[in-house]
């Protein structure tokens, strides 16, 4: 049985993906920071999960070896943590862009890191999350594109490192999807209209598509994808929307 860890399980998108992967069959470990959540979502899904602050990536890896010892190797690690600060530069402060970096960058490198080691002798796919922020210009998202951007450089650099290992690392490129984190965007009617006109196909995305894709890159019969950025945005990062 395939096994994928997925951080930031807890997160609308991350449930989704859980959600995705057990009704196909896989087994998933949830992890997260709120053990409320966890705790539910493990319930619901009767998975295992792991509260863990990213923080501590030693702590990641030692929960990670865990649960691969007690309930089976991994072949798949998902990295989702993510946050939005929607600020131009002169108005973000050093905390927040550190703190932007800490949650987006630090998160994934921490997951690349952990499974560069549990993958290495049998291979797998580590999926990341980008966004297309990061691709275009978007007024206001200076810190968060300059973090997701970094996620790229991370994933194709450590698709190179660890390709002679048969892992795979690839990114999930997301426009606007709706989720809690996000909500107080599209929730307002005039902020949302604003954001679908912005995506080509003139709506916004849903949880369940990004989790789609994400099975997608983990499933083991698509094991000739690597170092990619795959957008699920609309068109938002490649095509000129109508105005």
């Amino acid at each position: 049985m395939e096994r994928v860890a997925i951080m930031g399980a807890t997160g609308t998108i991350g449930a989704a993906i859980a959600r995705r992967l057990v009704k196909t069959g896989h087994g998933v470990l949830l992890v997260g920071r709120n053990e409320e959540k966890l705790a539910a979502l493990a319930l619901e899904l009767s998975q295992p999960s792991a509260a863990v602050d990213f923080r501590n990536s030693s702590g990641l890896e030692n929960a990670l070896k865990q649960d691969a010892d007690a309930n089976g190797e991994f072949t798949g690690l998902v990295n989702c943590i993510g946050s939005v600060l929607l600020k131009p530069a002169h108005a973000t402060s050093d905390d927040e862009f550190r703190q932007t970096l800490e949650t987006n960058m630090f998160t994934a490198f921490a997951t690349v890191r952990a499974g560069s080691k549990l993958l290495r002798e049998r291979g797998g796919s580590i999926v990341l999350f980008g966004s297309a922020a990061a691709e275009i210009g978007i007024q206001n998202h200076e810190a968060i594109a300059a973090a997701k951007a970094g996620v790229i450089g991370l994933a194709r650099s450590a698709a190179a490192t660890y390709a002679p290992y048969n892992i795979r690392v690839n990114v999930v490129s997301p426009g606007l999807v709706r989720t809690e984190m996000t909500r107080l965007i599209w929730d307002n009617p005039t902020s949302a209209t604003a954001s679908c006109t912005m995506h080509a196909l003139g709506r916004l995305g849903e949880p369940e598509q990004v989790a789609s894709l994400t099975a997608w890159l983990l499933d083991s019969e698509n094991n000739w994808v690597t170092g990619q950025v795959i957008g699920i945005d609309g068109g938002l990062g490649h095509v000129l929307a109508r105005r």
